[in-house]
């Protein structure tokens, strides 16, 4: 509760600190949520002209989008410390945070507080919440909950990837842009049904990088399509908890990093 208390009031400066600007801080909302309203109008267009994709209708893939929309925004809101890492590393900050008594990852996840992404978040949920409306989904406790947990733990991924990103940090300094490939790549990626892609990218992308549990698999239980799809019961039951598993996996990895971190000397 102590922690929760520290993190919350960081989160009050961070807030204080973006709203001193509000004309500044408006416009970069908007602007955040018109690029992906963009986003989205694409994939609009494409359904415009071919109705549906491997038996996916347009809101069904809205459903797509807008889950794991939702889980990124949210991701990049809370944790965007990690994405930034790199400049703490550049200037020898994080040496600083090496002699506090908090943890590392604490502090580097409380860094920053993105307050603006609540506009690409606001695109999301209003893309999800026209999607239902245009779909026949009977919403039970049981599939709120299970909705409430895929979409933490599609947000779980996502900073996880952001951590392993900056863990990379320890070793090159500067952050591996390879990460943005299952970043912002998968959410281009992941808007679409997994089942189009080849099997070998399925597969990578399940049991390597597991994109696919963050919303392809919820939507699949959601939309009652987990037969037809030919996917597992039990996999589609379990896919909101990998998320998290992948969490505390790179937690693991940022601490053997910090273990192996030499000071850049600045």
């Amino acid at each position: 509760m102590k922690s929760l208390s520290l993190y919350l009031h960081f989160i009050t400066l961070r807030i204080r600190a973006q709203m001193a600007y509000r004309f500044s801080f408006t416009l970069e909302l908007l602007s955040q949520a018109s690029i992906s309203v963009i986003d989205f109008l694409m994939i609009a267009i494409l359904f415009e002209r071919f109705k549906q994709l491997a038996n996916w209708t347009l809101w069904e893939v809205g459903l797509l989008y807008g889950i794991i929309s939702v889980c990124f925004a949210v991701a990049e809101m809370v944790a965007r410390g990690f994405d930034t890492f790199q400049s703490l590393v550049g200037r020898g900050a994080f040496d600083n945070m090496l002699i506090r008594p908090l943890g590392t990852f604490y502090q580097v996840f409380a860094h920053e507080f993105q307050l603006r992404r609540v506009g690409k978040l606001s695109q999301a949920l209003v893309v999800f919440l026209i999607a239902n409306s245009h779909l026949d989904i009977s919403w039970t406790l049981g599939k709120l909950g299970y909705l409430f947990l895929a979409l933490i733990g599609g947000t779980c991924f996502f900073i996880g990837l952001l951590v392993i990103g900056a863990a990379s940090c320890f070793w090159t300094v500067q952050s591996i842009e390879i990460i943005n490939i299952f970043t912002h790549g998968g959410i281009f990626m992941g808007s679409y049904p997994i089942s189009i892609y080849q099997r070998w990218f399925r597969h990578f992308f399940t049991f390597i990088v597991p994109l696919a549990c963050v919303n392809y698999f919820p939507s699949l239980f959601l939309l009652n399509k987990i037969e037809p799809a030919g996917a597992s019961r039990i996999v589609v039951q379990f896919a909101p908890f990998i998320g998290i598993l992948f969490l505390c996996l790179t937690a693991l990895f940022w601490k053997w990093g910090v273990s192996h971190y030499q000071s850049t000397g600045h």
